[in-house]
């Protein structure tokens, strides 16, 4: 089965053309090769705002997804804003999928324990927060791929078999 995706990076020096998107490439090269198709991709600037815009858009009404991953934002500078958007609009958090993101991540680099990247849910609309090097969205994506589908069935009223 084919899931629909979207990809949202959040970096100001992307979105005003000064920086090449090499993590959300990263994103979809893996997803797509996850057989998920990606239907939406945007880079929005480091605003709360702006973020919280698009993922209401993609998981609200017309433009639903199944799944957004975002990268980018999620560190502990003050324009590091995306928990802060997604906090508020998630009906809930799925923090298993976040926690098993830094452990991975602390596997390579203890600068994974400063990463504020959430998972959660909105409408049936999983929404994950990757890191926003290319190698750590490689790390993060790894770990969670093989629950996705899983994941995604269940949000979409799908039975409650664990296939693994």
């Amino acid at each position: 089965m084919s899931y629909s995706a979207a990809i949202l990076t959040i970096s100001t020096k992307g979105a005003t053309g000064e920086r090449e998107d090499s993590s959300g490439a990263t994103i979809r090269e893996i997803l797509e090769s996850g057989g998920f198709a990606i239907t939406r991709y945007e880079i929005v600037t480091d605003s709360q705002a702006e973020i919280a815009k698009r993922l209401r858009l993609w998981s609200d009404g017309a433009e639903t997804v199944q799944l957004i991953v975002t990268t980018g934002g999620t560190g502990l500078s003050p324009r590091d804003v995306t928990p802060e958007a997604m906090r508020e609009l998630l009906d809930y958090e799925v923090p298993g999928i976040a926690e098993a993101m830094r452990a991975e991540g602390l596997k390579h680099t203890p600068m994974s324990m400063i990463s504020r990247a959430l998972a959660g849910v909105r409408n049936k609309t999983l929404i994950i927060n990757l890191p926003g090097s290319p190698k750590a969205v490689r790390e993060n994506l790894a770990v969670v791929l093989p629950i996705l589908p899983h994941a995604l069935d269940l949000l979409a009223g799908g039975g409650s078999d664990h296939p693994l």
